[in-house]
């Protein structure tokens, strides 16, 4: 079955009132079909393979261990989609699965793909939030300004003797049900029912494999490692089922707390009033989540900040370790690091070099689909969607606007680092842990052996594999069209007429690709503008349409380097 997609979610998780679907196998899962009638179970009969036998009433310790070892699993792997993840050898469940089966998830899902098939695999009971509505007005549940509440709640557990949900039907379904709509909740909402997650602590322990990241622009991430240095490493998904990593930092925003940004745990569960069926498994009851009050480590600091009082703006909020002051990224790494943190800036270089050629990397997949779907070979829309970073069909899959602000955003912060790091050298300050004689010097040849290193390859209109240096990416990679109707040139940044000769597009698809550059220009994604601008709109600069000029990502500049001289290949600025 084709599904309809949006970006991080499906088309019925944006409703606000959603229906369950009508088939044999949901009927079986219910087991009420549409229009509330019951189904005899005698009839509708669940794959052994596929069912869901629930041998356990309650999450437990370990239990949750196990699942953060599942994750990391996936995280530490080489697979880069989410049906390849779970047919590696690194899922050691992978076996008992029918033959045939497919994965799919993008952002949203993922966090719900993971914990249903891990709940499958070990006989576990399962809920989650189906359906939300906004609080106050909203054209969009995933960006609804005062965030969202829950209205309905669905538990996966037998509701009579032989009736096994099915796991495929409870995978696929929450594919089309969750969107990042169910991850946009105030910490402390009090309409609704509960949400399946809650805002935790940061602390390491509390932090850990398995704990989701929500941007409330949009994306969602998990957690698969936190290292003795407090640095936070995530996996996360896209629509065209792509699964990529990354480290935690300034691409994941912070936001008002109706918004609900940040970290969060799956809420503890446990199934009440169930029985034993004849064969010694669990039939009936209903799930029960943890209210706040009952877990540990529930904490809306990320919110508003460590201190008391609480401020009255969110931005104001201030996040305090042994004493001292820290900006927020800078805290949530001291606070989960064993120890102090102290900065190596060579290292730090080094690794956040390492992990954005590892982005563009992931980028090259992602047009590489695009342009094996054909979308560059059809014609230009005549306006860009109404909101280009959250939409449907082909753009949501195909385009890459969210990828590439994120993308951009690490570039920046890249430069802004290595920026920090030679002030706090001139500062003498003591979280800075270098001893050499020269820190430009010694910034610079770390970040050109690296970005040496790092060579990337995209394959042209004409097939030709075309070879891209890190520095080339880096000076154009505001001219990398997020546009899936444009060549594979283009979608690369491609500037001289060498390299756009075999680029097939005509005059209008190279005017809409110019008149995007404002668009490409900005790192922020607005969710809340409208965009669905024709060619003409654009040219004008119409509000809303971005900015005349890109931040900086220099890095040779902000270290001061001369004129030549550098040794990197660059495509110049």
């Amino acid at each position: 079955m084709r599904r309809g997609r949006f970006w991080c979610g499906a088309v019925a998780a944006l409703l606000t009132v959603m229906a369950w679907p009508a088939s044999a196998e949901t009927a079986a899962m219910a087991p009420v079909a549409s229009g509330g009638e019951r189904v005899d179970p005698a009839l509708v009969q669940t794959p052994a393979s596929l069912r869901w036998r629930v041998t356990r009433t309650a999450w437990t310790e370990s239990d949750e261990r196990a699942f953060g070892e599942f994750v990391t699993a996936i995280g530490e792997s080489n697979c880069r989609t989410f049906d390849e993840c779970l047919k590696g050898p690194w899922n050691i469940y992978r076996a008992s699965d029918p033959k045939g089966m497919f994965f799919y998830a993008d952002c949203a899902d993922l966090p719900y793909a993971l914990r249903a098939y891990f709940a499958w695999k070990n006989g576990l009971p399962f809920s989650y939030v189906s359906a939300v509505a906004p609080i106050g007005a909203s054209n969009d549940l995933r960006y609804s300004r005062y965030g969202n509440y829950a209205v309905r709640r669905v538990d996966v557990v037998p509701q009579a003797d032989g009736a096994f949900p099915n796991a495929r039907t409870v995978l696929n379904t929450v594919n089309n049900f969750v969107s990042s709509a169910m991850y946009r909740f105030s910490p402390d909402v009090s309409r609704g029912e509960l949400f399946d997650f809650y805002p935790v602590k940061i602390q390491r322990g509390s932090i850990r494999p398995g704990t989701v990241i929500y941007d409330p622009n949009g994306h969602v991430a998990v957690v698969y490692k936190v290292d003795d240095e407090g640095r936070i490493r995530f996996i996360d998904t896209h629509p065209d089922n792509t699964l990529t990593r990354g480290s935690y930092g300034k691409r994941f925003v912070r936001a008002s707390a109706p918004m609900g940004a940040g970290f969060k745990n799956w809420r503890p569960m446990k199934l009440a009033g169930a029985k034993q069926g004849k064969d010694g498994t669990w039939v009936g009851g209903r799930v029960v989540l943890a209210k706040d009050s009952e877990i540990s480590d529930w904490s809306d600091e990320q919110f508003f900040g460590t201190e008391s009082p609480r401020p009255a703006q969110w931005r104001a909020g201030s996040f305090v370790h042994n004493g001292v002051a820290l900006d927020y990224y800078d805290y949530v790494r001291q606070a989960l690091a064993i120890g102090d943190v102290d900065y190596d800036p060579v290292a730090e270089t080094r690794l956040m070099v390492r992990e954005l050629c590892d982005d563009l990397h992931y980028r090259v997949q992602a047009v590489d689909v695009a342009v094996a779907a054909g979308l560059h070979r059809q014609p230009q829309p005549s306006r860009l969607p109404d909101n280009i970073y959250g939409t449907h069909g082909d753009w949501e899959t195909y385009s890459t606007p969210s990828r590439d602000a994120r993308l951009k955003t690490s570039f920046v912060e890249l430069r802004d680092t290595v920026t920090r790091f030679i002030e706090m050298a001139e500062a003498g300050d003591p979280k800075l842990s270098y001893e050499g004689a020269d820190i430009r010097r010694d910034l610079q040849a770390a970040y050109e052996q690296e970005a040496g290193a790092c060579n990337i390859s995209y394959t042209a209109s004409n097939g030709e594999a075309r070879a891209l240096t890190f520095e080339e990416a880096r000076a154009r990679v505001f001219d990398f069209s997020f546009d899936p109707y444009h060549c594979p040139e283009r979608r690369w940044g491609a500037r001289d007429e060498a390299e756009l000769a075999t680029c097939p597009d005509g005059r209008d698809k190279t005017d809409w690709y110019h008149a995007q550059q404002r668009l490409r220009n900005q790192i922020e994604r607005t969710y809340d503008v409208r965009m669905g601008f024709s060619l003409a709109e654009l040219r004008a600069g119409k509000p809303g349409s971005g900015v005349d000029a890109p931040p900086g990502t220099d890095v040779m500049l902000a270290l001061g380097a001369a004129e030549g001289d550098s040794v990197i290949a660059t495509a110049g600025e």
